[in-house]
């Protein structure tokens, strides 16, 4: 669910709590519709616009920063670096919050900047204003073309959007609650109801407040207990009395309120939090990483979705005609036949009819002719045939290995791709499909910048080992390049997945540590979702790169296997910060 005006109350609060007084010291803009405020005592403020993930709170997850800042990003450095928030002010059950910034400006002079965060869906905005309410620059510019009703542009004066024509649910009262019930359809579905009537409230809310009242529709006694259910929740929102609650569904987050949720009874897990900012964090942190790889990753994930597709088609080629050529030991008894027949045989006939001396009784058999070659010719015909297809097995047999080695390795880059995090995996990814020729390098004449290489990820054992974990292929070939003999070495067991180095350090690892490295390389691989995942381990010494192989292909031996679940929590617990 977006969050909505309620939610957003415990939000502000929050924020209020923590921030008011504070200076800005970073302004950071990590995504296009994301803005970070990083205070002192490093207190981080994210501010998101985007249409399906639009939110402000607190935050502890690290975001990249691109390499050149974009210039709304230096807009806001410009105006409200080293500013002091003042005020987080939240407009009447509006989805909007306001922060105040008491600034100093170029000539010294003490000013004022405000930062309006709009969280309302695909019309989400993060917009910058003066100390007169008046329009500096904002993240999307809405013009008369895209909206008559509300324009936002530099040097018009910030208004909200136009209100809507339904009743405040903080501020009505039994006689106005009584008014809009008698005007109700008894048919009505009661959850349909208050979403109709009131703003500032979600369809979540609105269904669990008709659950409340225990009737799905408006007939009967319903309005009776609908009134009572509605006036509690009401005061429970007055006195700001919010429990933030996730629910869970198959392990994975759905939803958020407010308030605890019995709507949809077992068939989804909920879980209390102490804060918000937390649960927001928990709760988008998933689709954050979809929508980073879906925006990033889109040109690098559809040409590696072709190429594979091409490997495979190319492969099931392969294979059709490999199975051809196993039917040449006829083609070679068919020769030797009519070589052995030439006496019978005449000219122009269409079929040699002849016992088949290799089979035990001498059956007769059907050998087809050309008419118009000679019976020499016939036999030579099917010699050379036979000769070809002895000749194409042994070519569609290293060709396959090349096609399968080759769609193996696209599938890791799919694989890599599901999981790229930050913008130097997305480079990383880009070079090795380059490399291999699945993508055209850069214009004639436009040179790339220079990255350096990325860093894998990095986590500390229980037993105090580290253990670094690979982002791409190129990376994990390099994990096994750069690691001791004596390092521990962990992917999964026939699924692709990332590289893990255990760094002995010069030290015996004690079975926890193996434990909790080969969970790392269950996780960081294809059967993360899956239950007990298989994972290979062995020495480094052990594992080396065939010549010629694609990146992060290896060969290891002997190995041992570990049966482990994946576990996202036991990574976030180990992952060094």
């Amino acid at each position: 669910m977006p969050l909505d005006a309620v939610c957003l109350i415990g939000v502000v609060k929050e924020l209020r709590e923590a921030l008011l007084g504070l200076r800005i010291e970073k302004v950071q803009q990590p995504a296009r519709d994301q803005v970070i405020l990083t205070f002192r005592g490093n207190q981080k403020l994210l501010l998101c616009a985007g249409a399906s993930q639009a939110r402000i709170h607190l935050t502890g997850i690290s975001r990249e920063n691109p390499a050149a800042p974009p210039m709304f990003c230096m807009l806001l450095r410009k105006h409200l670096g080293g500013g002091r928030l003042t005020a987080v002010d939240q407009p009447a059950l509006e989805r909007a919050v306001i922060l105040t910034v008491e600034i100093v400006d170029e000539l010294g002079e003490p000013g004022v900047r405000k930062l309006a965060a709009e969280c309302m869906g695909r019309y989400s905005n993060l917009i910058l204003l003066d100390g007169e309410d008046r329009i500096i620059d904002c993240l999307r510019r809405v013009d008369m073309e895209m909206s008559e009703r509300r324009q936002v542009l530099p040097g018009l004066f910030y208004r909200l959007p136009p209100a809507q024509e339904k009743a405040d649910p903080l501020a009505i009262d039994a006689d106005g609650f009584a008014r809009l019930l008698a005007d109700a359809n008894p048919e009505r579905e009661t959850g349909a109801f208050l979403l109709d009537s009131f703003f500032g409230l979600s369809p979540l809310v609105c269904r669990e407040i008709a659950r409340r009242a225990g009737g799905d529709r408006m007939a009967g006694d319903a309005p009776n207990a609908l009134r009572e259910a509605f006036f509690a929740w009401q005061e429970r929102v007055k006195n700001e009395e919010f429990r933030p609650y996730m629910l869970i569904k198959d392990g994975k987050p759905s939803d958020f309120s407010y308030l605890p949720i019995a709507q949809y009874g077992d068939s989804m897990e909920g879980r209390t939090w102490d804060a918000f900012s937390p649960m927001l964090d928990a709760f988008y942190e998933t689709r954050e990483q979809i929508e980073r790889v879906r925006q990033r990753g889109q040109d690098l994930q559809r040409a590696a979705a072709n190429a594979r597709d091409r490997a495979r088609r190319k492969l099931a080629l392969q294979e059709k005609e490999y199975a051809e050529t196993q039917g040449r030991d006829r083609l070679r008894l068919c020769g030797e036949l009519i070589t052995a027949n030439l006496y019978r045989m005449e000219r122009g006939s269409g079929v040699l009819r002849a016992e088949n001396y290799y089979e035990e009784g001498c059956p007769e058999v059907e050998i087809p002719l050309d008419p118009l070659l000679t019976p020499q010719q016939n036999a030579a015909k099917y010699f050379k045939r036979y000769n070809k297809a002895k000749t194409a097995e042994a070519y569609l047999t290293v060709q396959m290995d090349l096609a399968r080695k080759e769609r193996d390795w696209l599938e890791s880059v799919l694989d890599e791709l599901s999981r790229a995090e930050t913008e130097q995996d997305f480079n990383d990814i880009r070079r090795e499909l380059r490399e291999a020729g699945h993508l055209k390098g850069p214009a004639p004449g436009k040179r790339e910048p220079k990255r350096g290489p990325g860093r894998p990820r990095t986590f500390r054992s229980s037993g105090g080992f580290r253990i670094l974990v690979g982002r791409s292929n190129t990376q994990n070939d390099q994990l096994v390049r750069e690691a001791f003999k004596s390092d521990y070495w962990f992917h999964t067991q026939r699924i692709h997945g990332s590289h893990v180095i255990l760094c002995a350090e010069g030290r015996e690892p004690d079975g926890r540590s193996l434990t909790e490295a080969a969970t790392l390389a269950a996780w960081f691989s294809q059967g993360r979702e899956g239950g007990q995942v298989a994972v290979d381990y062995t020495q480094v010494k052990n594992v080396r790169k065939p010549n010629g192989a694609r990146p992060g292909m290896v060969v290891y031996d002997p190995y041992q296997t570990a049966y482990v679940t994946p576990s996202e929590e036991l990574a976030k617990e180990l992952e060094e910060k």
